[in-house]
């Protein structure tokens, strides 16, 4: 398996991000092929989407107001995360752990990393939908048949540092099931699933970075996955989880 990134110009609102991929490409003489993976960082199709917020246009509720207190978030930064968010769950100084469409997320995947001063981006709005727009206009510019992964970082329990998780994906089963298959010593697996699609993210995260980067995209060839009309993260529900499911247990 191969990783190339693509590096662009600054993306800006309402930017089309496949042309300006597509001229960065042009430029280092580089085109998709059949099987090709492209892994996109949300905040660059968040920010092409027109997800930037300017703070000063938030007017704080009193939720936001104590809540801010509370976590030591900027009180217009806190109402953003109360909209953006399915339920609070808990939190540290600067950070709230948020439910949003099935996953658990820091302050509601809000990011002011990459984003003007005084402005966040929030996540795409959808997107699964995102990545399978984006596919298809690759697939229709390079004749190709491709799969689409947008990434965002996150970080583990207990863990410091961060790695790439997909956000979105179309074009590959984002989860493989391997129940059933056989370890070494010939038991049947009874709960594994391969994350493939966090897998494809965390090893382009390497090149994409969290700074000053400006490698929006990467291309990944060779990668033992089949590409498949299919799309969407499969999330697993609040009481399957360990973690959330501790979490609820302690009455947070």
């Amino acid at each position: 398996m191969e990783l190339y990134g693509i590096k662009t110009p600054l993306i800006k609102p309402g930017d089309n991000i496949v042309e300006i991929v597509v001229k960065s490409m042009n430029e280092l003489n580089f085109e998709l092929e059949d099987k090709d993976i492209v892994v996109l960082a949300e905040s660059a199709v968040a920010t092409a989407e027109n997800r930037v917020i300017n703070l000063e246009d938030i007017k704080p509720s009193i939720k936001a107001i104590d809540l801010g207190k509370q976590y030591s978030i900027d009180p217009g930064e806190m109402e953003v995360i109360l909209q953006e968010s399915d339920k609070i769950i808990c939190g540290i100084p600067e950070f709230v752990l948020t439910l949003k469409n099935g996953f658990l997320l820091p302050n509601a995947g809000i990011d002011a990393s990459n984003a003007p001063e005084g402005h966040v981006i929030l996540l795409p709005e959808n997107p699964d939908k995102s990545a399978r727009e984006i596919r298809i206009k690759f697939e229709e510019r390079y004749n190709c048949t491709i799969a689409v992964i947008l990434s965002d970082s996150r970080t583990h329990p207990l863990r410091w540092g961060c790695v790439g998780i997909a956000i979105g994906c179309s074009g590959m089963e984002a989860v493989e099931d391997v129940r059933g298959k056989k370890d070494i010593y010939g038991k049947p697996l009874k709960i594994t699933r391969k994350a493939v699609a966090d897998n494809i993210a965390s090893a382009a995260e390497i090149l994409m970075g969290e700074a000053n980067e400006s490698v929006p995209m990467v291309v990944v060839w060779g990668a033992p996955v089949e590409i498949k009309d299919a799309e969407g993260i499969p999330t697993i529900s609040p009481e399957e989880c360990l973690y959330f499911g501790i979490i609820s247990k302690q009455g947070l």
